[in-house]
C-alpha cells in the first residue's frame, strides 16, 4: 500500500532524483524508495540496527480490530455531539 509522504528537500537533490528517473526509465519514487532501501542497508550494516526487527509487532495491538474500530467510532460520535445541546 502506498502512502504519501512529503519533505522538503534541496532543489539539486531533486533534480539528481530526476535526472536518474530519466536515464533509468523509472518513476521518481523507484528511485527514492531505492535510495531510501540502500540508506536502511548500509546503516544496517555500520551501527548494527535491524530496521526490520524494530518495525516487527507495530501492528499488534491489546485489543481485536473490531474492539479498536468500535472505541474510534464512539470517540468520534461523542466528538461530533459534544457541541450540541
Amino acid at each position: 500500500m502506498d502512502r504519501v509522504f512529503s519533505a522538503r528537500i534541496d532543489e539539486s537533490v531533486v533534480g539528481v532524483i530526476s535526472i536518474l528517473a530519466n536515464e533509468l526509465h523509472a518513476t521518481k519514487k523507484q528511485i527514492v524508495e531505492s535510495a531510501i532501501k540502500l540508506f536502511a542497508d548500509k546503516v544496517e550494516k555500520e551501527h548494527r540496527i535491524d530496521v526490520l526487527d524494530l518495525t516487527f509487532g507495530t501492528w499488534e495491538r491489546d485489543e481485536s480490530a473490531q474492539s479498536t474500530v468500535t472505541r474510534a467510532r464512539k470517540a468520534f460520535r461523542n466528538s461530533m455531539s459534544r457541541h450540541h445541546v
